[in-house]
């Protein structure tokens, strides 16, 4: 039976797994849309202080919740649901997948809202948790967004994508608000591969950034960068189109535009630091999900013929192989040629 007809677009009932700030900020964005919300994070004590103080004050100080949302304190959050969000680091999909897959029904779809690539294995997010609950439709949610932004309601466009697109269809219509837009679609790949390799080149920017090159070599990385992202998907088999939108060229500006990106302060770092003693993890404290995927994409890319010298040069900096200095010079040095 087609999924979308069977729910008829109805997702009354939402849980949300990962009450970090983005599974926060969407649990806002499905309650303010009308949805009943339960809202389940790893860590008991952040979530009771959260349903306390209607707040999540680790990430999103000072925005109270709607009532809509509740939090839950283990994955029973998923009984009942129509619709799961999935907002958890890619890294950690496969394992939350594996916990769900006894509590969460058939055939309730999952929309997965991490932006990567499993470092250890390079399946994209959507086939690693499509294996872990094989009952459930899956669809990828992406673009250029940051949680501070819209749990406060200011305006955000984003893409939804399921290979069955009447579902993605339905799933947009059931989350998009007055100031937060959904786009559908049925390219699944390219909204990943669009959210998964901007992180990367996002580092790439922060350092330039912290190299003080100045904004005519950011704007030649960004424009470059995005060269290689339409290469890498082509290669796997995405829409050129869907890399021409928001979840591609969109996330992509965003991302290597603004000091809020984990992934561009991350870049600030490694450049600040020379590289030394700063590899996969966090940015003031923050994940930078591109510094595990880097490593991913470029095995991928180097596999499959695909010429990403930016992502390549990212890649070997985090593995210590070359230096930030060294990394700018030879990205220079490389043979003139044609556009």
């Amino acid at each position: 039976m087609n999924s979308a007809n069977q729910y008829s677009g109805r997702f009354d009932k939402v849980a949300v797994i990962g009450a970090g700030a983005w599974g926060t900020a969407l649990a806002q964005v499905a309650a303010v849309s009308g949805r009943s919300v339960r809202l389940w994070g790893r860590n008991r004590d952040a979530a009771a202080e959260i349903a306390r103080s209607r707040e999540n004050r680790s990430y999103l100080p000072g925005v109270r919740l709607d009532e809509r949302v509740q939090l839950a304190s283990d994955l029973q959050a998923l009984a009942g649901c129509d619709l799961c969000l999935l907002v958890t680091p890619a890294q950690t999909l496969r394992a939350v997948a594996a916990e769900m897959a006894a509590r969460i029904p058939a055939p309730v779809p999952v929309v997965v809202c991490a932006k990567g690539i499993e470092r250890d294995t390079g399946m994209f997010v959507t086939a690693v948790v499509q294996e872990k609950l094989p009952d459930n439709p899956v669809a990828i949610l992406s673009g250029p967004s940051f949680a501070s932004d819209v749990v406060r309601g200011l305006p955000t466009a984003v893409t939804v994508a399921a290979s069955d697109e009447p579902l993605a269809q339905d799933i947009a219509g059931a989350l998009a608000g007055q100031n937060f837009r959904i786009y559908h679609s049925g390219d699944v790949r390219g909204v990943e591969i669009g959210g998964a390799a901007k992180n990367v080149l996002a580092i790439a920017c922060g350092i330039v950034e912290g190299r003080n090159l100045g904004a005519s070599a950011k704007a030649a990385l960004i424009a470059r960068g995005f060269a290689e992202l339409r290469r890498f998907g082509a290669a796997f088999g995405a829409r050129d189109e869907t890399l021409m939108g928001l979840s591609g060229l969109g996330d992509l500006v965003l991302t290597c535009g603004s000091a809020q990106s984990r992934n561009f302060a991350f870049g600030v770092t490694l450049a600040e630091q020379s590289g030394a003693g700063v590899t996969f993890g966090a940015a003031s404290g923050k994940l930078a999900e591109g510094a595990f995927t880097a490593q991913a994409l470029a095995r991928m890319a180097r596999e499959a013929g695909v010429d990403m010298p930016i992502v390549f040069a990212v890649e070997a900096i985090l593995n210590g192989a070359i230096d930030v200095d060294t990394a700018i010079a030879g990205l220079m040095a490389r043979p003139q040629k044609g556009e």
